[in-house]
Formats: structure tokens, sequence, C-alpha cells
């Protein structure tokens, strides 16, 4: 038998020749990452078989956080506007909020005063100047609510 060379020698003299390494062992020599410390592993539940495995991930979303600088938002319903004649408008009232057909009354407005004015120039002194103050077409028209009594709008003639 041949002796052997530099490079087959077994350091520390002859031995009985032992088993390759293990698969963890041959994996941790070529590795660049170190091994775990033994024992419970943070973030890790053990199995039912004595393993570890992770837990399924969970996303959540956080919660909002009450703003207290926040803006109440409040929704407001504007109304067309209503025009107003002689005669009686369906609307409904901003005062009490129903529906409702506006009931009229007559005052004295700018132009009966002028007619009553007119008729006097013209010579009609003994009382008949005084008509436009009895006909409702001489004379402004105020609407108001039946139900709660508001002035809602005023019809001028002149």
């Amino acid at each position: 038998m041949t002796t052997p060379g530099p490079h087959n020698a077994v350091p520390g003299g002859a031995s009985a020749p032992t088993a390759p390494p293990t698969y963890e062992e041959t994996m941790a020599i070529y590795s660049y990452y170190p091994t775990p410390p033994p024992g419970p592993v943070p973030g890790v539940v053990p199995g039912a078989d004595g393993k570890g495995m992770n837990p399924p991930a969970y996303y959540t979303q956080p919660l909002p956080v009450p703003n207290p600088n926040a803006i109440a938002v409040q929704t407001v319903y504007v109304q067309q506007p209503v025009s107003f004649f002689d005669r009686p408008v369906q609307m409904c009232c901003p005062s009490c909020n129903k529906m409702i057909v506006t009931s009229l009354s007559y005052n004295a407005g700018a132009l009966a005063w002028l007619s009553c004015g007119s008729l006097c120039l013209l010579g009609c002194i003994a009382g008949c100047c005084f008509i436009p103050f009895c006909v409702d077409a001489f004379q402004d028209v105020d609407h108001y609510c039946p139900n709660c009594k508001a002035l809602l709008g005023t019809y001028k003639r002149l």
C-alpha cells in the first residue's frame, strides 16, 4: 500500500471514517445567514406536530380618527322664487313648510292714490275721486299663508 500524501492526510492521526454531514449541517456551512437560536421564535405559532408555522397575514385598514375641527355639512333646499300677481298662488310656505294656496289682502297703493289725484284734477270733486280705493284692480295685493298667517309677498301695481 501506499502512504497517504499531504493532500490525503487525515488531521489528528489515523481514525475511522465518519458519516457524512447532515443536510442541516451542510446548509449551515454554505449559508451566509446566522442560524436562529434554539427556543421559541417570535411570530411563529407552534403547530400540532411541534413544528413551527407562520400565522396568516391579515391586513386591516386603520380606523378613521375623528377630527375635532370637522365641518358639519347641512343640505339646504332652495325654492325657486315665486312671482306674486293679483291672483292666489300655490306654493310651499317657507314659514310652516306646508303646501298652501295664498290668501289675498288688498291695500291702497301708489296706483290708487295717483288715480284719485288725477280724478280730482279732472273735476270729480263730489266723491267720485275715491272710486279707485274701492276697486281691487287699482290696489296692491298682499299674499298671506292661510295656515300660519305669515306675509309671503306683495304685488305692487305701480
